[in-house]
């Protein structure tokens, strides 16, 4: 159905039809709408009756929008509307000739099958919809089809325009996401037996389970017999907004053909008054006695004249009650639709509005032309009905594309029941647009699963599809993988298998590294063991025991935090891995430089009795260890919170290997910890290089130089090395260099001291170790040997 608006005066040619119903105004709005039920009508002399009224509802939405309008004060001051109201049953040839000549007038659809596919923007180019474009319904039903996973199905398609047109939109996108038709029947009332047979014959010998139907109520008021008695039930219905809520077929499907049938409907509506006005059919006897007669006769079975003694309806008494009948006329659940027809005649009223310069009333001297009013409908308009529900038109003159799911149910009564479950909204990202409840969704057969229909079951793990000959890609046999070959996501083709290679604690550079980090955990704390043991020796005493203590605790974590790069990677351990290695080095160099720092000031201090060593003493030491550490750890957590490490698959370096490695995220973070050890470390080696010429016997200075010597040896080979080595062969670098300083620092710092200990326990005094300490520093030297 259509209606078709044109603004006054609006000429009719000698052979137009007269118009069914109308009113006089100022502006006059036009309407063509469906009075009968039946559209075509082969025999053109007319001398065929006509088939019998169906409904002028959609004529009584006009009329009420309009009354509605001449009655505010404020949209149209001072402008009448009217209106006049053709019947479409016309042929199609017809109408379509005669909407043709207007070619200045401006339409706006109202309800897409079957008109709309006469009034395209090809004949008429002035086209508003208040009713989303069949493509957005189109590819709708494709998405709903893709998400219950059938990928192979049917279709049943209207022999016109409509089903042609939107089943080819349906084909295109049902493609793009691999669903399969199996078949796409056309189908028209006027068909043969033949033809219907053959169709029949066709869905019987099919193996898919859904049938998707862009077809009219009409048509299925036909196929429902036929199928019935060639037992063609069970299938899951897919349909479309022409047929889904339609109450009368509901009706007429006695056998439950059309149970669990999930379709696309006009978001419910509601029109506040119009129910009322629909069942006063006061205003439609006064605006068209023909049309209201034929009606009245029709909805009451009887006759205002009885032409001969053989017909025996009862005389029409002009006083029967319609909100007492219980039928289609008085059904109101195609308010959505009358809705529309509310909404197009509001369209045009506040465009006019807008033409006319309204204000405490409208300029009547300004002739409305339809062009210009269609260009501000597009660019202006935008408003909110008594209802609340917002109109507006795009640049192509279509109203955003929102459905509501319907799903047909049969109640406890075993009544029909539309029930919604669910919603698609186009103004919503691809995959948010449809939305279900698929706990309320009752299928075909009457059964709460899901039903399946596919051509060919997806090939198990280890096999790939291979298309059969002469069938679409959704049928396909499930053939074995050739040897070293995996299928892809698709199964359609076949790649070679790759090995993930990781540095492995089963591998033996794995093993070799694992024992490496072990052993230098357990020697770290051997010489724990040592320096605990003899903790009030001179020569533990004397080189700062707390600080010594704290260094052999970071070096064993970093022996330990070595391990977290050996064996597969994952999100958590390349975080921890780099994070670990930084925090603990900058602990252990933090401790070597405070001790640097603690012998380079006790023993450069010349004058007995200064107090340069009380910014030096065991609370100042660990409060600068502590925040040398909070720098690297603030680093840290701004590597993490930015662009932390995560697990990279890494396909390009080997083609016949899935490197898995752990990418730096943010390689800024991964040098900026590495920077800040390098910094240190740095400062370091001066402060010990400055204290290398101080007394043999108490300069621990030479070891730290020596310590820091191998350090950064170490890691200034390590940049090159890592850089060029490929696959697991990078961490094996990144370990290797954690090793090798540790063990420099381990053996350079405190092996000398352990020798003395163990071998030497006779150097193990205070006059050994101050004994070429000169006078003027003897003070420092003892306040040393009580730490600090």
């Amino acid at each position: 159905m259509c209606l078709c608006f044109f603004t006054f005066p609006l000429y009719f040619s000698s052979k137009s039809v007269c118009p069914q119903i109308s009113k006089d105004g100022d502006v006059i709005i036009g309407g063509i709408f469906s009075f009968h039920s039946s559209w075509e009508i082969t025999d053109l002399s007319y001398l065929v009756k006509p088939p019998p009224l169906k409904s002028i509802q959609f004529s009584q939405s006009l009329m009420f929008a309009i009354e509605e309008i001449n009655n505010n004060s404020s949209l149209l001051p001072g402008v009448s509307l009217g209106y006049k109201i053709y019947d479409a049953c016309t042929s199609k040839h017809s109408l379509s000739k005669y909407i043709s000549n207007y070619e200045y007038s401006l339409y706006i659809l109202v309800n897409l099958p079957p008109l709309s596919v006469l009034v395209t923007k090809k004949n008429i180019p002035h086209i508003l919809r208040t009713v989303p474009s069949d493509y957005h319904q189109s590819r709708a039903l494709a998405e709903m089809v893709r998400h219950f996973g059938w990928t192979w199905v049917g279709a049943i398609r209207r022999d016109d325009d409509y089903g042609n047109s939107g089943m080819a939109a349906f084909t295109q996108v049902a493609q793009q996401w691999d669903i399969c038709l199996e078949y796409s029947l056309p189908f028209f009332k006027t068909y043969s037996q033949e033809k219907v047979m053959r169709i029949i014959e066709q869905i019987k010998s099919s193996t898919s389970q859904v049938i998707v139907g862009f077809v009219d109520p009409s048509d299925l008021e036909i196929l429902l017999d036929v199928f019935y008695e060639h037992n063609i039930t069970g299938y899951q219905w897919v349909g479309t907004e022409a047929w889904i809520l339609n109450p009368l077929l509901a009706m007429l499907d006695k056998h439950n053909t059309l149970q669990g049938a999930i379709g696309l409907a006009v978001p419910k509506a509601e029109v506040t008054g119009l129910k009322d006005f629909i069942l006063d059919l006061n205003q439609v006897k006064s605006a068209g006695s023909a049309i209201f007669t034929k009606y009245w006769e029709t909805l009451f079975h009887c006759k205002y004249k009885v032409k001969n003694d053989s017909e025996h309806s009862p005389l029409c008494t002009g006083e029967e009650e319609l909100s007492e009948m219980d039928n289609t006329f008085t059904d109101m659940s195609l308010m959505p639709y009358f809705n529309n027809v509310y909404k197009g005649v509001y369209a045009i009223a506040h465009t006019l509005h807008d033409l006319l310069g309204c204000k405490e009333t409208c300029s009547t001297k300004k002739q409305p032309d339809p062009l210009t009013v269609m260009l501000l409908c597009l660019k202006m308009v935008h408003f909110k009905t008594k209802d609340g529900e917002d109109v507006y038109f795009d640049k192509n003159g279509d109203p955003a594309a929102t459905y509501e799911v319907i799903n047909w149910q049969t109640s406890k009564e075993r009544q029909h029941e539309f029930v919604t479950v669910g919603l698609y909204d186009s103004t919503f990202p691809v995959n948010s647009r449809l939305t279900l409840n698929l706990s309320s969704i009752v299928w075909a057969q009457n059964t709460n699963k899901v039903p399946i229909s596919v051509c060919s079951e997806s090939c198990p793990t280890g096999t790939r599809k291979a298309v059969q000959k002469g069938k679409p890609l959704c049928c396909f046999d499930c053939i074995p993988c050739a040897e070293g070959e995996i299928s892809n996501k698709t199964g359609i083709e076949t790649t070679r298998c790759k090995e993930t290679e990781y540095l492995s604690y089963e591998e033996t550079i794995g093993i070799f590294l694992t024992v490496v980090s072990i052993v230098g955990a357990l020697m770290t704390l051997a010489i724990s063991l040592i320096f605990f043991k003899y903790k009030n020796t001179p020569i533990v005493k004397v080189q700062n025991s707390e600080l010594s203590f704290l260094l052999l605790f970071s070096l064993t974590l970093c022996f330990l935090c070595s391990l977290t790069f050996i064996g597969r990677p994952s999100e958590w351990s390349c975080m921890l891995r780099h994070t670990a290695f930084g925090i603990t080095f900058v602990l252990c160099i933090s401790c070597v430089l405070r001790k640097t720092i603690v012998v380079l000031m006790a023993f450069r201090a010349t004058l007995p009795g200064s107090n340069v060593m009380k910014w030096f003493g065991p609370p100042q030491q660990r409060l600068s260890v502590l925040a040398f550490a909070l720098i690297q750890v603030l680093i840290c957590m701004l590597w993490l919170i930015i662009s932390p490490p995560f697990l990279f698959k890494n396909q390009e370096l080997f083609k016949e290997k899935i490197i898995l490695e752990c990418n730096f995220g943010s390689s800024i973070g991964f040098w900026a910890v590495l920077g800040y050890i390098g910094l240190l470390a740095l400062l370091c080696f001066v402060l010990a290089f400055l204290a290398r010429k101080l007394p043999d016997n108490f300069n621990e200075a030479k070891c730290i130089t020596f310590s820091m010597l191998v350090f950064c040896a170490v890691w200034i080979t390590f940049i090159p090395v890592y850089v060029s080595s490929p696959g697991k062969f990078t961490v094996a670098v990144e370990i290797f260099g954690i090793l090798a300083s540790s063990f420099g620092l381990l053996f350079c710092i405190f092996l000398p001291k352990c020798y003395i200990i163990i071998l030497k326990p006779e150097k193990n005094t205070k006059k050994q170790l101050f004994g070429k300490i000169p006078n003027n520093l003897a003070t420092y030297s003892v306040s040393l040997d009580l730490d600090g």
